[in-house]
């Protein structure tokens, strides 16, 4: 249950350039310690392991950058929200840039299934208007082989303008379709093409609300 004493901040920013290359838990680790040079007054877990209260969205594969990431922290004292931004961008890698902060509902959903569908960028070395996506991915998890139907995550048309291919993939309860595989299966056996950059560019919750406009 929410506690309705602490202020709830979300923070969105961007992860870009080689901290691209982090893992979603580095990327925890680096932003907690962000907010800690920040100095401000964030919460504290309750138990026997007492951590910082601080909330994910829905992790990255690595080499996948985001516009719109975001993180949402729990604090046990109201600050500007304009002067948390100011402090933490003062705290803060540039390749891992916070960008905005506003406050959100205490009892909002958890920021790691709030925003359940992503926009995906792909940046190829060619014109994008002959590459396809599969049918299917094949995946290994836990060593076993499972294939996933594309178009069970595959979220509205697949848009291609120039060297950009842009689509969006819906998280379900059962599990994801990554990125990062999907483009991997896309361009198998091409020589003509290559995948130069994949970047989270939108999430939106269940009703098209974006994280921001």
């Amino acid at each position: 249950m929410a506690d309705p004493s602490l202020f709830r901040l979300r923070v969105v920013f961007a992860k870009s350039g080689r901290l691209c290359q982090l893992s979603h838990l580095e990327i925890a680790r680096t932003l907690e310690r962000i907010v800690r040079r920040a100095q401000l007054p964030y919460a504290i877990t309750q138990g026997f392991s007492p951590h910082m209260k601080i909330s994910f969205g829905s992790a990255l594969p690595v080499g996948v950058g985001g516009t719109r990431e975001f993180f949402d922290l729990f604090l046990t004292s109201y600050v500007n929200a304009d002067v948390a931004l100011k402090q933490l961008q003062q705290a803060s890698p540039a390749d891992l840039m916070p960008e905005q902060c506003f406050y959100v509902a205490a009892s909002a959903p958890a920021a790691s299934v709030a925003f359940p569908v992503s926009t995906y960028e792909a940046l190829l070395s060619g014109p994008a208007g002959d590459v396809q996506l599969p049918e299917t991915v094949a995946v290994v998890r836990k060593k076993k082989e499972r294939v996933l139907q594309v178009a069970e995550y595959l979220a509205g048309p697949v848009k291609r303008a120039g060297n950009a291919l842009r689509f969006s993939l819906e998280a379900k309860p059962t599990g994801s379709l990554r990125p990062d595989a999907l483009m991997r299966e896309a361009l198998h056996g091409r020589s003509d093409v290559v995948l130069v950059s994949l970047t989270r560019v939108q999430q939106v919750d269940g009703d098209g609300k974006p994280v921001v406009s």
